[in-house]
């Protein structure tokens, strides 16, 4: 399988007009995926670690894979077509009854958040990684914009 996908990681999480830009890549390139707020947010707070009152859709999500015994092994972003991606979440269930490995069709935003909450490995096919358009540069550009505006800011507060 190493081959067929590539290992990535989320690069950051910026806010858009309609939803955010969830920024995804190796050490060689970064690609962009858009979700919604909520998903947005979601993937922010599992990456900061924040504790929440109520348990999220993903949370419930998670705690049902528990109870069933199935544990999620990784996910791949495995298409895109006309600026639309897919995801398989790839899960694995064993039991009394024997071992079952269990593929469902997702989409990426909400296959991210699970992986991220289970501490379980994201990948993207090769064919669609090769394919995306690179965004290393514009995250940079943007991080950078971010630490200068932050800058001044942090100044202020400390008068």
């Amino acid at each position: 399988m190493q081959t067929d996908v590539v290992a990535v990681t989320i690069k950051g999480v910026m806010p858009t007009a309609n939803g955010c830009a969830v920024f995804l890549g190796d050490d060689t390139k970064t690609f962009v995926i858009y979700v919604d707020h909520s998903v947005g947010n979601a993937i922010q707070m599992t990456l900061n670690g924040a504790k929440k009152d109520r348990p999220l859709t993903h949370d419930l999500i998670g705690s049902m894979l528990l109870g069933l015994g199935a544990h999620l092994e990784h996910i791949v972003i495995n298409d895109a077509r006309e600026g639309t991606f897919f995801a398989r979440i790839l899960l694995k269930m064993e039991n009394e009854l024997g071992k079952k490995i269990i593929e469902l069709d997702a989409r990426p935003s909400d296959s991210i958040v699970l992986a991220l909450q289970q501490k379980r490995p994201i990948y993207v096919a090769r064919a669609v990684f090769d394919t995306v358009e690179d965004m290393t540069e514009i995250l940079e550009r943007v991080l950078k914009q971010q630490a200068e505006e932050g800058e001044p800011g942090e100044a202020e507060d400390d008068k």
